[in-house]
């Protein structure tokens, strides 16, 4: 009987790659400076991309903006679905650029708060019941991290890395235009999102 119990739980584990402490880590290759930064290196036998950009509004501001995953498509314009699983459990379905297949992934996400620190991070979970839309790839080692850090006067530093891993029919010699797309994207997206 404990050999099936333990059996229903492995469903739910996979590996989790876990980028809070991303910061810490050095060795990054620089893929662009302006307009926003957006670096790149080996953790784990993973592509781990890192985008920052200082950001003229409040840390809470943006904070609600990334914990509000329902809006994510109104917000990231690849963002085209998410599907609340569980309650820190989420589905996102991407679209890419023709000529390749969506992508999607679900993840658990946590928060942790500190005074000037905000940190958002996320690995993938599976779920095999929630299979990925058609025409699209799941991304079984999704994992990422916002890290908000309030530096004064209405300003925040927002770091943005994430396994860059695509799978599917994504080639490898596109992953570093792919990276500095995602990263620029993303943070330009979330921005325009503030201002409205």
């Amino acid at each position: 009987m404990k050999k099936n119990i333990i059996f229903l739980f492995i469903p739910h584990i996979v590996f989790a790659l876990d980028l809070k402490n991303v910061s810490d880590l050095n060795d990054w290759k620089m893929l662009q400076e302006d307009p926003i930064s957006v670096k790149w290196q080996e953790y784990k036998g993973f592509p781990i991309s890192k985008a920052e950009m200082v950001f003229d509004y409040d840390i809470n501001l943006i904070a609600s903006a990334i914990q509000d995953i329902k809006n994510y498509p109104n917000i990231f314009e690849r963002v085209t679905k998410t599907h609340r699983i569980e309650s820190n459990i989420v589905q996102i379905v991407l679209d890419m650029p023709f000529p390749f297949s969506g992508r999607d992934y679900i993840i658990r996400y946590m928060t942790e708060k500190t005074k000037d620190t905000w940190i958002f991070s996320f690995h993938s979970v599976n779920f095999p019941n929630v299979k990925p839309d058609n025409g699209h790839v799941r991304l079984p080692n999704a994992a990422g991290v916002w890290i908000l850090n309030d530096i004064g006067d209405n300003k925040t530093k927002v770091t943005y890395a994430w396994n860059g891993e695509l799978l599917g029919n994504f080639p490898d010699f596109g992953l570093e235009k792919a990276w500095v797309t995602q990263g620029t994207e993303v943070l330009l997206w979330l921005n325009d999102s503030l201002s409205n």
